[in-house]
């Protein structure tokens, strides 16, 4: 019985299309009802066998992706970070502050790509010639490892956020509407990480009981983000979007 491949030919008809250089990029964090948006956006070589282990974020564990995110930066030949931050995502929402996390993704790569080819459908506010794909983390060898990179830095990020502010317990839960978080915003209020659109404390109570019978899977989902060294960044500041962006190139040296 012949073994099924597990990437799709959709990047090397894109590759013979458009031409060798193509950025797979993807996003994280459209979901938390705290941190910014970040994206990714990589350019992976296409005459290599792609890096056995990797997958939708979403299907890896912590370690898994860490281990996975080193060998993606050595191997690249390009990758960058963007963001979109908390006080962006309230004032154009989430969709939007998602198209802009990958603009800014893409304008840092420090080599051109040929192509694009996006995780999802087509966005009419990214305004860059692109290809979509549906379920494209689990399709797209280049959309996976930007997941993962985008994943790990956005982790990072609440892990070291969470020292600040312990009682929402960001590094078990990225920022995600968890029990605990929620009954952080009930004792406590919200902070500036906090997405203001999307905090009504008692639609989110209502939401967690309704979730009583899903609570196994989703702490199979939330596996633990992981605690990083200290360093000297100021994150109170990434709030707002005059810092965002500088928040993801700083993370991404620290990768």
């Amino acid at each position: 019985m012949r073994r099924r491949k597990r990437w799709t030919t959709i990047e090397r008809d894109l590759r013979a299309a458009k031409g060798p250089l193509l950025a797979g990029v993807d996003e994280v964090g459209r979901g938390p009802i705290a941190g910014p948006v970040f994206a990714c956006a990589v350019i992976m070589p296409g005459e290599t066998r792609a890096i056995a282990g990797v997958d939708d974020s979403k299907r890896l564990t912590h370690d898994q992706r860490v281990r996975l995110a080193v060998i993606i930066r050595e191997r690249a030949i390009a990758f960058a970070i963007g963001a979109a931050s908390v006080h962006e995502i309230d004032r154009i929402n989430i969709y939007q502050a998602s198209a802009l996390a990958m603009q800014r993704a893409l304008r840092r790569l420090k080599v051109t790509p040929d192509h694009v080819v996006i995780d999802g459908r087509a966005m009419r506010t990214l305004p860059i010639p692109h290809t979509a794909v549906v379920h494209g983390d689990v399709r797209c060898f280049s959309i996976a490892c930007a997941s993962i990179l985008a994943k790990v830095t956005r982790d990072l990020l609440m892990t070291r956020l969470a020292r600040r502010y312990p009682h929402y317990i960001w590094d078990h839960n990225a920022g995600y509407t968890t029990r605990e978080h929620v009954a952080g915003l009930t004792s406590y209020g919200i902070t500036p990480h906090h997405r203001k659109s999307f905090c009504r404390i008692s639609d989110l109570i209502l939401e967690i009981e309704q979730q009583t019978a899903l609570e196994d899977l989703e702490q199979r989902a939330l596996d633990d983000v992981g605690t990083p060294d200290e360093d000297d960044l100021d994150y109170d500041m990434i709030a707002d979007d005059t810092h965002v962006g500088e928040l993801g190139h700083r993370l991404e040296e620290r990768l």
